[in-house]
């Protein structure tokens, strides 16, 4: 089923699919896949000239073994408010990291935005990080520039101190997706110029050209969602002031 791991029988079928020639949309609609889930197995596992359904298997088990084998992160530290469960807490904690993993995000990156996402405060320190996550300082440093890049965190001064905090607020994903309608907006613009340059009648152009009218649509819908959004907040606000 989608969402599950993909099965040896799967990667064989990726396989036989890229020797035929196939894309990854193709290849994932007949195993009932999303696209990005087939692109992803094939990318870390030789790319498309070089995969192989039983090397990526045995790769596969190998990277399974190897996480077995690594200790796991560190919950907040006796999250017993609000009546929580501790064990719940980590549960959580743990298998969102693995969803933003399995989504493209590195694994440490992974770890930090999930611990902080599941604070109520939405802000930890950089030695609360450390000692959560049992890793060193340079590991939390690299990784939280790569996350505030990204918009996904920022940080702030902690009062009366120097020392910093990164925050994580109720605007993530927003920002996440409005960064990612900046680069479908530049992707389509870019498929429009190939087109007129390669020509529209021949088939570089036309698969170009097919292209910039999907991006266009996912533009056009992801901006009538960010409408929606944004109204929608507003008239929460708009109420909580009356």
């Amino acid at each position: 089923m989608p969402g599950d791991r993909l099965t040896d029988e799967d990667r064989r079928r990726i396989a036989a699919g890229l020797t035929e020639g196939l894309g990854f949309a193709e290849i994932g609609r007949r195993l009932g896949r999303p696209a990005s889930t087939v692109m992803r197995e094939v990318t870390r596992n030789g790319g498309p000239d070089g995969y192989g359904a039983q090397r990526a298997q045995e790769a596969t088990e190998r990277r399974a073994r190897r996480r077995r084998q690594a200790k796991s992160p560190v919950p907040p530290v006796g999250d017993s408010s609000h009546g929580r469960d501790p064990q719940a807490v980590q549960d959580l904690t743990e298998s969102f990291a693995t969803l933003l993993e399995e989504q493209g995000m590195t694994r440490m990156a992974a770890r930090v935005l999930a611990c902080l996402y599941v604070t109520d405060s939405g802000t930890l320190t950089a030695a609360d990080l450390v000692q959560r996550l049992r890793v060193s300082p340079a590991s939390i440093s690299q990784n939280v520039a790569f996350l505030e890049q990204q918009g996904l965190i920022t940080r702030e001064r902690v009062p009366g101190g120097r020392r910093e905090r990164y925050v994580v607020d109720d605007g993530l994903w927003v920002r996440s997706t409005l960064a990612a309608l900046h680069m479908n907006d530049t992707l389509a613009a870019a498929s429009r110029r190939a087109a007129e340059t390669l020509g529209s009648a021949t088939p570089a152009g036309a698969r170009f050209g097919v292209a910039a009218e999907f991006l266009l649509l996912v533009s056009a819908a992801l901006g009538q969602v960010m409408e929606q959004w944004q109204q929608g907040q507003a008239d929460r606000n708009a109420e909580h002031q009356s």
